[in-house]
């Protein structure tokens, strides 16, 4: 699949790998897993209060930020936008493309095959 978010994510794969003085990407992952998950948190949060508060423009950047953040914890966790579509199109085939997995259902539910990180 290539669309922007497997392209993004192609790309901090190869930023994760790379030396290059400043890379953001870089960085985030030298950090580590907690440091990761904190800036996915903190751009959901902006979303969040961008939609409440109605701010159009700002609910479209913090979104990017949020999905960019999303694929480096993705890559950092050796998880694949693949992965995430393979359960998304498992749960449209349970519940319809615009439902959400129901709170207690996921322990009944088959559980999608787990994979190792790649590095």
């Amino acid at each position: 699949m290539t669309d922007s978010i497997s392209r993004l994510y192609s790309s901090v794969l190869a930023a994760r790998d790379s030396d290059v003085e400043g890379s953001r990407t870089a960085k985030l992952m030298r950090e580590g897993m907690s440091k990761m998950a904190k800036k996915v948190a903190e751009e959901a949060v902006e979303v969040s209060l961008d939609a409440v508060a109605g701010n159009r423009e700002a609910l479209i950047r913090e979104s990017a930020d949020l999905i960019y953040n999303l694929a480096v914890l993705w890559a950092g966790s050796g998880i694949t936008p693949e992965e995430v579509w393979e359960e998304m199109d498992r749960r449209e085939r349970l519940y319809g493309i615009a439902e959400k997995l129901p709170k207690g259902s996921s322990d009944h539910l088959p559980k999608p095959a787990l994979s190792r990180p790649r590095r």
